[in-house]
């Protein structure tokens, strides 16, 4: 395995007619191969649209974005659109004669009979997390070299969603599959996902690995008439009660000891900072943890 990147985003804009601004503007990004990543972000900040452009169902307005050509990779939309008319043992057999040289029968299989499902049954008759599972049984079937998921576990519940993700994260590891998957659900990512993309306003915050994302930040706690001290860092947010200043940075040199209590954050401290924070400085981060940009 190798760290060459499996899409690379270079200034990357896209613009609709109907509506003022830029869904994204500038995004610039490179998503080694291998990798599980998780794509976060609020609602219309660009998720969607980057997936579709990677997917290669949008062109961009400006820059450029490579990925896998489409029959290296699968997409699996928010609407997830099956054909309602064909049952589920059709849905895959169509995967079949669509994918000859590539379809994974027994992936596909395994991921709907895990779900309990009977073949014999039209689509049009299951419930939003069936359908689901079959739209993933499709996508992991083609065995792709790329797997792009728009919310995928959206409408399932706990459960499933738990059972899904791992039947999943295992079959792409075994595999060697990179996975793209934007979620709201920050705790579902953190422990299945090895890399990171937070979108906001169009603009990419933060990318890259999440062990060296959680190393670049701090959780330093201290006196707050000790404020001029946090001018040597980049600070993405903070806050004062009472006597005492909190703060989440990106230390530069030493950390004064005996000033500061430093611990680390978690992800999704990190992720709600910068979200809270729209003017903190972006951070990218190349595969080999070294900076190419912040």
């Amino acid at each position: 395995m190798t760290d060459d990147p499996v899409i690379e985003a270079t200034g990357l804009g896209v613009r609709y007619a109907r509506r003022r601004g830029w869904a994204l503007r500038d995004c610039s990004f490179r998503l080694p191969a291998h990798r599980v990543c998780a794509l976060v972000g609020p609602n219309g900040a660009g998720k969607s649209t980057l997936l579709a452009l990677a997917a290669g169902l949008l062109r961009p307005t400006e820059g450029t974005i490579g990925a896998p050509p489409r029959e290296e990779m699968a997409y699996v939309g928010q609407d997830k659109p099956l054909y309602p008319q064909l049952t589920v043992d059709e849905t895959l057999r169509m995967g079949r004669e669509l994918n000859p040289g590539r379809w994974d029968a027994k992936s596909a299989e395994r991921i709907v009979g895990e779900g309990g499902l009977d073949g014999s049954v039209r689509i049009r008759s299951l419930s939003g997390g069936q359908r689901t599972r079959v739209a993933l049984a499709l996508a992991l079937g083609k065995r792709p070299r790329l797997l792009l998921l728009d919310e995928p576990m959206a409408d399932l519940d706990p459960l499933a969603r738990h059972r899904l993700m791992g039947a999943l994260m295992a079959d792409t590891a075994d595999h060697g599959t990179s996975v793209v998957m934007s979620s709201h659900i920050l705790a579902e990512l953190e422990g299945a996902c090895d890399h990171l993309l937070l979108v906001d306003g169009g603009r990419v915050r933060l990318s890259g690995a999440v062990d060296d994302l959680l190393a670049a930040h701090c959780l330093l706690t201290g006196p707050a008439t000790a404020v001029a001290d946090l001018a040597a860092h980049t600070v993405v947010e903070s806050r004062t009660t009472g006597r005492q200043l909190t703060a989440l940075a990106r230390p530069h040199g030493t950390v004064d000891a005996d000033t500061w209590q430093t611990a680390e954050p978690s992800l999704e401290e990190i992720l709600l900072a910068h979200l809270r924070s729209p003017g903190a400085p972006a951070l990218a981060l190349a595969p080999a943890t070294e900076a190419v940009g912040a």
